[in-house]
């Protein structure tokens, strides 16, 4: 059941960002603090990861539990009951399947896909940049041993 009435749903949607989300902004100011470089939204690559760190061919994706549908099953079934529910259980769906998609794509493009949920951003941080920062350092390893 929706606490909001329409109006205030609809004025809640709307203020929704796309890119530049706190999360991802949380990151980007560790990642800058750590002198790390990267491409915010980086439109060269398929679904324009959040952060892309082209020197190691790592995209990170910073994604929201809601959209991205952390915890499906448990999620799905609360939507089910809901107002719009097919509306929500189908963009949710296509969202993670998008998602699966993408990581496939930057895969065979030889890319690192890593994903973080907003929760983890934000309770977390430390960890992950340290996970980030392991992927660089893998990946600058095995550079050196070509």
């Amino acid at each position: 059941m929706d606490n909001l009435n329409k109006e205030q749903r609809k004025r809640n949607m709307q203020h929704i960002k796309s890119k530049d989300t706190s999360i991802e902004l949380k990151l980007c100011k560790a990642l800058h603090n750590c002198g790390i470089h990267y491409y915010k939204n980086y439109r060269k690559l398929p679904g324009k990861p959040d952060i892309a760190i082209t020197k190691y061919k790592i995209a990170v994706f910073c994604d929201s539990e809601f959209f991205h549908g952390k915890d499906w099953e448990l999620l799905e079934q609360r939507l089910a009951n809901g107002e719009h529910s097919d509306y929500w259980i189908r963009k949710i769906r296509r969202n993670r399947a998008r998602d699966r998609e993408i990581n496939e794509r930057l895969f065979s493009m030889g890319w690192t896909v890593i994903r973080f949920w907003g929760k983890e951003i934000n309770k977390d941080i430390d960890g992950c940049v340290k996970a980030i920062k392991e992927l660089i350092w893998d990946n600058n390893t095995n550079y050196s041993d070509d």
